[in-house]
């Protein structure tokens, strides 16, 4: 049972730790761009990598920080005998990570792409639903921040109808879904007043765009 305990301890540790890694700085260093951090908004998500680093570099980003939370889910399943309790602590430490990475004083990205992951491995038809909502909001109004907090928003209501046919997510899941909810639009707070006051900038893919 002790053996079991540090087990699973190591699976929240190292799901912290994964989403800790920035990926969005270390891609546009090796495309050659400055500091992530200095440039564009300042944040560490692949939009901003998109504007800073180009096409490839914010592809990239999205990639491994989506990559990076599917992977936190499938070793806490794989270690956990697939337990959903686990399998959510370990979604919500990777985000937690990802937002508030050891490395960068706790200053870190919003999470989207990562819980994108998350979500993917915990559910993949809520996370396609939520990945389509995303594009059509943003293809609209343009603003890449509207459509992450209107993903995020619907993710609750969309892992309790898409689960599994039939059958409600467990308590964990609900709750642990609701959480990462209010985390990512928690992290998006100052793109909500700038959205209210009218002056939230809309996306361009480029280079050396200081929109967010």
């Amino acid at each position: 049972m002790f053996g079991i305990s540090i087990t699973l301890l190591g699976i929240v540790v190292t799901a912290y730790i994964l989403g800790s890694i920035p990926f969005g700085i270390l891609v546009t260093r090796i495309f050659g761009s400055k500091d992530i951090r200095a440039s564009g908004s300042g944040n560490i998500g692949a939009a901003n990598v998109t504007r800073v680093a180009g096409p490839a570099a914010g592809i990239l980003t999205l990639v491994l920080d989506t990559a990076k939370g599917y992977a936190a889910v499938w070793l806490a399943a794989r270690y956990s005998h697939d337990s959903a309790t686990w399998m959510m602590i370990a979604g919500l430490a990777v985000l937690l990570g990802h937002c508030f990475p050891i490395w960068l004083n706790f200053k870190g990205g919003k999470g989207v792409a990562t819980a994108l992951g998350v979500f993917l491995a915990l559910c993949a038809p809520a996370a396609v639903a939520a990945l389509a909502l995303f594009a059509i909001v943003t293809a609209w109004w343009k603003y890449v921040s509207l459509g992450s907090i209107a993903a995020a928003a619907a993710m609750p209501l969309l892992i309790y109808f898409l689960w599994a046919p039939h059958h409600a997510p467990p308590t964990i899941i609900i709750f642990g879904t609701m959480a990462a909810t209010l985390l990512i639009i928690y992290k998006h707070d100052a793109n909500i007043q700038r959205l209210v006051e009218g002056v939230e900038p809309k996306f361009s893919a480029g280079k050396n765009d200081k929109t967010k």
